[in-house]
């Protein structure tokens, strides 16, 4: 059995598909929810789908080995970000070496980075005049938004988009290629 640990920041709507679509799964599950903050939605997701979770502090993210030693005590194999904000350490990276990936609500390389992250990515999309955006499905090394491209699917931008019906379209494609590339990678 594939174990994968879901890094995540917020309400957790990638989380919870990615849970959903490993629930039943002959060789792949979420074995931990990993959160920097303790009263972010999806600890709730983990909690009725009786996955544990593990919250953990900047201080020793930063500064220890960034919880290396208890996702290996837990023999996780596979990390995921799921909108999780902070930069990853790279204690935590030599430890899981390509076996850390991340969803970036964009095309990257354009549009990545510190600060581009939700509604702040969608209006810089439609500030340039961008005529698709999309996903991209990444390896994470030592810098944000930087590691090599597994995945990218496109949707349009319309002249009348707002940040938050480009978001809408953009979190679809999340939705239906974030499990399946994790699927792939993991099998």
């Amino acid at each position: 059995m594939k174990k994968i640990a879901v890094f995540a920041s917020g309400a957790g709507t990638n989380a919870a598909k990615i849970i959903e679509q490993f629930r039943h799964h002959p060789s792949i599950r979420v074995s931990l929810v990993v959160c920097n903050k303790p009263d972010a939605g999806v600890l709730t997701i983990a909690a009725a789908e009786h996955i544990p979770h593990l919250i953990i502090g900047k201080e020793k993210f930063y500064k220890g080995n960034g919880y290396a030693d208890e996702l290996l005590d837990m023999k996780i194999d596979m990390i995921v970000l799921a909108g999780f904000l902070w930069k990853i350490p790279s204690m935590l990276i030599k430890a899981f070496p390509g076996k850390i990936i991340n969803i970036h609500p964009a095309l990257l390389p354009k549009y990545g980075g510190k600060g581009m992250y939700g509604q702040y990515v969608h209006q810089a999309v439609i500030d340039n005049k961008e005529k698709q955006s999309g996903i991209t499905i990444h390896y994470v090394d030592e810098q944000y938004d930087h590691g090599q491209t597994i995945f990218q699917a496109t949707c349009p931008v319309f002249e009348n988009d707002t940040p938050g019906s480009l978001a809408i379209r953009v979190q679809q494609l999340e939705h239906e290629h974030y499990p399946k590339v994790i699927s792939e990678l993991a099998g």
